[in-house]
């Protein structure tokens, strides 16, 4: 049976991309991220790519303004259906990742949550360590379980801050897997190698 794993952030540019290449990578996984908005890097798919990712499924749709799905998919004149947001039937693990955050709109009627929760498969929220992060993560969590989604753990990006992320583990009831040192210079060599000083692949299993 495939194993497939969602991850979803707190907020957007937060390194949620990135983390994600990272566990693919690390796990041989095939990548899909549903919606990509934004192409003027030519998206998501691209990134995970250049940073050692070799199996990456294309999108279900690819919008050109960069922001909110449903308001990128307004702007090109596209209708987000759900029925296309099916998770794919691959060999091995599978990583899909969202777009911004927990509660980021699809469709009008239709938030990531409300996706992660008719998929059924456990999700990664990925967190900043910056001030603010408490909120937003606990917010999302709150979110996530709302709906019944399972949360397999939170991994954080940036520089270590022992008690934000110990707090948000404790407070949100959730296991802390690790966290995702900045990268630089960024490529699949220094990514796979910050991955696995951060995480425990089988923590992923």
């Amino acid at each position: 049976m495939t194993r497939t794993i969602v991850v979803t952030g707190t907020d957007t540019e937060i390194g949620k991309t990135v983390f994600a290449a990272g566990l693919a990578a690390a796990l041989g996984a095939t990548y899909w991220k549903p919606v990509q908005a934004g192409l003027d890097e030519g998206g998501d798919g691209d990134t995970v790519r250049r940073l050692g990712v070799a199996k990456v499924l294309p999108e279900a749709y690819r919008l050109t303004t960069p922001c909110s799905p449903h308001r990128a998919a307004a702007i090109d004149g596209v209708t987000i259906d759900s029925a296309r947001l099916a998770l794919p039937a691959v060999d091995g693990p599978l990583v899909v990742e969202g777009a911004g955050g927990v509660l980021v709109p699809l469709a009008d009627d239709l938030l990531y949550a409300d996706m992660f929760a008719r998929w059924g498969a456990p999700v990664v929220l990925v967190a900043r360590t910056a001030l603010g992060t408490i909120n937003h993560s606990l917010l999302s969590i709150e979110a996530l379980r709302r709906r019944g989604v399972p949360i397999l753990g939170v991994a954080f990006v940036g520089e270590p801050v022992e008690d934000s992320e110990a707090t948000i583990a404790r407070i949100g009831g959730v296991k802390r897997l690790g966290r995702l040192a900045r990268v630089a210079p960024l490529d699949a060599g220094t990514l796979a190698r910050a991955f696995a000083a951060g995480f425990r692949t089988e923590d992923f299993a």
